[in-house]
């Protein structure tokens, strides 16, 4: 008997590929913005920190959230499979 199983992604390519494109569309026009701004160098350090900041804990906050729903889930599928389990 094969048991393989297909791997399956929760995303459609085209919807990766869109992140991924917006997240660099936006990243060069950060980049953009510091190189063309009238500043002294250090008050483009700071908003260059900034924005790395606030993209990187971007991406931590949306991996927390997905985990805390993925185990909420997971803890009612196990609750509920304890509760039908008592009921027979």
């Amino acid at each position: 008997m094969n048991n393989i199983k297909k791997k399956a992604y929760r995303n459609t390519p085209a919807f990766v590929l869109l992140a991924w494109g917006s997240f660099l569309f936006f990243a060069c026009l950060i980049l953009i913005g510091l190189y063309t701004l009238k500043e002294p160098l250090m008050v483009k350090g700071y908003y260059l920190m900034g924005a790395v900041g606030l993209i990187s804990s971007s991406f931590t906050l949306s991996k927390v959230v997905r985990d805390n729903q993925e185990d909420e889930e997971r803890y009612n599928q196990m609750f509920r499979a304890q509760d039908t389990d008592d009921q027979h």
